[in-house]
């Protein structure tokens, strides 16, 4: 049964590791009903915290990829005037074309509206967005309804949806959207925090590997003018190749003999790069 009270509290989920203070800013946001905004680099766990307080708190997660050409309209509602145009013109559906509503389809943001519980609603990267799209779509979560032109309705959310948006820090977000927000920034996993994410995901691994693997890894991302340096995916990943080539000895990491590179590195200047710093031969 999911819970929709607003005074619920996360501490933590099953895979995701996080500090008191993240988990504070976290029970603050849903505390004061404010979205919470989590800037960081690639890899730092913002989109998993979301994944994270949806199954700590059993809520529904509703997911917003924004995109840079898309339109505010587009995450509340969308109207199919083609599909109702074809049933007029055929005749063939079990829908009544004069009634307008039967062709609206609620967008992301108008699903965390109607749903019949609380959600967790995730608007992911929205520095992808221009600041119009930003600071309307703050508007329309303030006040937690929208209006439907077409059939001159007002929809009012059932239940206020817990807010998560992550930011990649491309393009600055404006002073409005700022102040409208609680702000979070996620540094990059330290190695100590590392050994518990990696930990969390393999239970058995044997501790040389995991050593050898997280030292390597770190020296790798401090490479000079790498473009696209490996984050946390990149590194379980690797771990993962690691453990299932059977010829594998951690000890090559220490000597720059580095395996899977590719798994690491996905842009051919990085791995370019990091052969020409390392002296390692094996990119695959």
């Amino acid at each position: 049964m999911v819970d929709n009270s607003p005074n619920q509290k996360f501490s933590g989920a099953s895979r995701y590791i996080l500090d008191d203070e993240l988990a504070s800013i976290v029970n603050v946001s849903m505390a004061l009903e404010m979205p919470l905004l989590l800037k960081g680099e690639p890899g730092t766990g913002k989109t998993m915290l979301a994944h994270a307080i949806a199954e700590s708190l059993r809520m529904p997660l509703i997911v917003l990829n924004v995109k840079s050409s898309m339109k505010l309209v587009d995450t509340l509602y969308q109207y199919d005037t083609l599909t109702r145009l074809n049933d007029s013109r055929f005749g063939d559906s079990s829908r009544d074309v004069s009634n307008i509503e039967e062709y609206i389809k609620m967008g992301k943001i108008g699903q965390a509206f109607t749903a019949e519980t609380r959600t967790v609603l995730l608007i992911d990267e929205i520095d992808k967005a221009d600041t119009d799209f930003q600071d309307d779509m703050l508007d329309v979560l303030d006040q937690m309804e929208f209006d439907i032109i077409e059939i001159d309705k007002t929809m009012k959310a059932e239940h206020r949806p817990v807010i998560v948006i992550t930011s990649n820090a491309k393009k600055d977000l404006s002073d409005p959207f700022l102040g409208r927000c609680n702000f979070h920034h996620i540094a990059f996993p330290d190695p100590k925090m590392m050994r518990k994410i990696v930990t969390v995901h393999f239970p058995d691994i044997d501790s040389n590997l995991m050593e050898n693997a997280i030292a390597a890894f770190y020296r790798l991302r401090e490479i000079e003018a790498i473009e696209k340096r490996p984050a946390t995916r990149e590194l379980l990943n690797w771990i993962r190749a690691l453990e299932n080539d059977s010829d594998f000895k951690p000890q090559r990491l220490g000597k720059g003999d580095i395996p899977f590179l590719g798994v690491l590195f996905k842009k051919s200047q990085d791995h370019e790069r990091v052969v020409a710093a390392t002296g390692s031969r094996n990119i695959l």
